[in-house]
């Protein structure tokens, strides 16, 4: 009798994940990155990287007026989930990645913040489309376990960040 219910009890362990679900949303003069955890468990001690090198426009991040961005540039700004980071990005202008250090972000949180991306392929490179993204990277890492999705088209990518083991 106890071998049959530990065999049930074995059996009924499912092992959930810890998806991460990534928006990129074109906005003047702000564009937004909204990151959440839409997995059913916590995702530890992790990096979180955009990398953008793999875009289709070739894209990067215009921080300051005086560099490689055009026009309107805009830093890095946390709008939410600054309790699930462990500290904030130095993101150069210029730059086309970026890595977000994780303490824990539960299931449902969010992590989201404004910066302006510009495109480099075109000579209007202020509006990014969700086509000019489709090939950006992200990347989460967890220890020594790294796992990436692309952007598509419709600007999200989502990342099956992991499992772990729920009753």
């Amino acid at each position: 009798m106890y071998k049959a219910t530990l065999t049930v009890l074995i059996l009924s362990a499912q092992t959930a994940a810890a998806d991460i679900s990534v928006r990129f949303v074109e906005s003047a003069p702000k564009d937004r990155f909204v990151i959440e955890n839409t997995g059913a468990c916590a995702l530890k001690s992790a990096a979180i990287t955009l990398d953008m090198a793999g875009s289709a426009g070739g894209l990067i991040f215009d921080v300051t007026g005086s560099g490689a961005g055009v026009e309107v540039f805009q830093p890095f700004d946390l709008v939410a989930g600054a309790e699930a980071l462990t500290e904030l990005p130095l993101v150069q202008d210029g730059d086309s990645a970026l890595s977000l250090s994780v303490g824990t972000l539960e299931p449902g949180g969010q992590i989201a913040f404004t910066i302006d991306v510009d495109d480099t392929s075109e000579a209007r490179g202020i509006m990014v489309s969700g086509a000019e993204i489709t090939g950006a990277a992200v990347r989460v890492t967890e220890g020594a376990d790294t796992r990436s999705a692309a952007f598509d088209a419709g600007a999200t990518a989502t990342v099956a960040a992991g499992a772990c083991a729920s009753t």
